[in-house]
């Protein structure tokens, strides 16, 4: 993978990293979560009329993607009521680096060269590091690790969903705009019938609009990559989010760090080599 395609898919997992923190930091993280869906949405819907829809053959991809972003939505936040930040997304983020490589191998024939094989399997081996370096005393309840197991999952399913969408879709941004614009949609739709108001949503706006940004960008970027590159290796890359996370578990929410977290961060730097070599 060329040097600028990995720069591309680490800046993409330091935003999304970032936003994911923005959202958890906020004293309702659902009323945040759904005021950064909408905006996106919002700030997405004049980029359309520039670009255009994207290709017919993608519509299919596009609704895919926003029903499963739903579910993954649905089972993060259950997972945040229950467990913090630095424990839920590194594993979730772990989750989908194991479910995605076979996922792809199937869905699209990717066959990756050793040296690539051995950086994913690092990158995996890392976040498998953070799971049990998130782990302190007796852990979060049984129920939260249900709800981490099938935000990893959905977040897979996601990925491979959006590859497939945005190689039929022609354009990158298009597909992205759609997607973005049916996620508010639905996600302003459903919470509006659990009874959150249209003011909860106006009074994390102003915190969120930085966020929503980091978001579309992070998005587009791994869209773009989706489209140019085998996805196995740019989803690995992407879920180094899941180090960069706790890093701002640390030094943002005060969250601890044990030392097979250190470790998992040194193995995966070590790893991301092994991407660009393959």
């Amino acid at each position: 993978m060329e040097l600028a395609f990995v720069a591309l898919a680490l800046l993409s997992a330091v935003l999304h990293a970032g936003w994911n923190a923005a959202v958890k930091a906020r004293a309702n993280v659902t009323h945040a979560m759904t005021a950064q869906m909408v905006l996106s949405g919002v700030i997405m819907l004049p980029l359309l009329f520039w670009t255009g829809l994207p290709a017919a053959a993608s519509a299919p991809w596009i609704i895919a993607s926003s029903v499963i972003n739903m579910l993954t939505v649905t089972a993060l936040l259950k997972a945040y009521a229950l467990a913090g930040f630095g424990l839920v997304y590194p594993i979730a983020r772990a989750l989908t680096v194991v479910f995605v490589v076979p996922g792809a191998a199937i869905m699209f024939g990717e066959t990756l060269s050793g040296t690539a094989l051995a950086g994913v399997a690092g990158i995996s081996a890392a976040l498998a590091l953070l799971a049990f370096g998130g782990r302190q005393g007796k852990g979060p309840p049984a129920l939260a690790w249900v709800w981490i197991g099938l935000t990893g999952a959905w977040f897979a399913v996601n990925v491979l969903a959006d590859a497939q969408g945005v190689r039929a879709s022609g354009s990158a941004i298009a597909y992205g705009c759609c997607t973005s614009l049916l996620n508010g949609a639905a996600m302003l739709w459903r919470q509006r019938r659990a009874g959150i108001q249209v003011a909860d949503i106006k009074r994390e706006a102003p915190a969120m609009l930085p966020v929503a940004i980091a978001a579309i960008v992070s998005y587009l970027l791994i869209l773009w990559l989706y489209a140019r590159v085998p996805v196995a290796p740019a989803a690995a890359l992407r879920d180094t989010s899941a180090l960069f996370a706790v890093v701002l578990a640390v030094v943002w929410l005060k969250e601890p760090i044990t030392r097979l977290q250190i470790a998992a961060l040194v193995l995966a730097a070590s790893s991301v080599p092994l991407l660009r070599l393959g």
